[in-house]
């Protein structure tokens, strides 16, 4: 796994092994900052549920100010910060050990752009998203990375779904403030 561009292109980021880990693909990755270009430089991105912190750091390499990574695994933790310290990014990035729903609902910080990927089938991002919706920027962007099959619903808060792509059996949905869908 690499950073696709940017000012850290093609550094190698580690990540965790096993069953339970599914790290997002390259593919999804790049349709995803595709997609984001022009909202990134500048702006604030929250990684939830990080896992190695991929999304984050590709965001930071991208240009965003900030990055904040959650997980409430201390290996995925660890790899987050080993991660940011190999690219060069961890000034400009905030590390909390936690379950994501709980920081959601302790965090006082408005964001620009979040990216959720919980693990699948668990029920996470449905608890998740409308709780996020509340923490956005006006000119926010929330994107969802979840099963093909998982239903999430058109709208949460005043952020409504803006486009769905579906890759293989992953479908990655990006939801925008009512105001700014075109």
């Amino acid at each position: 796994m690499r950073v696709i561009t940017g000012s850290a292109r093609g550094r190698k980021l580690e990540t965790l092994s096993g069953d339970d880990v599914r790290p997002t693909t390259d593919k999804v990755k790049e349709a995803v900052f595709s997609a984001i270009q022009f909202d990134i430089e500048g702006r604030s991105f929250l990684d939830l549920f990080a896992g190695s912190g991929q999304m984050g750091i590709e965001a930071l390499s991208r240009g965003a100010e900030s990055a904040t990574f959650v997980d409430k695994s201390r290996k995925s933790v660890d790899i987050v910060r080993k991660n940011l310290n190999n690219v060069g990014f961890y000034e400009k990035a905030k590390v909390f050990h936690a379950d994501s729903i709980a920081f959601i609902d302790s965090t006082t910080d408005l964001y620009d752009i979040v990216y959720l990927d919980p693990p699948f089938g668990s029920g996470l991002l449905q608890n998740a998203l409308p709780k996020i919706a509340e923490k956005m920027k006006k000119t926010g962007v929330i994107i969802a990375e979840n099963e093909e099959n998982e239903v999430i619903l058109q709208k949460y808060g005043e952020f409504v779904l803006d486009r769905q792509k579906h890759y293989g059996k992953i479908k990655v949905s990006m939801y925008r403030h009512k105001d700014f869908v075109l």
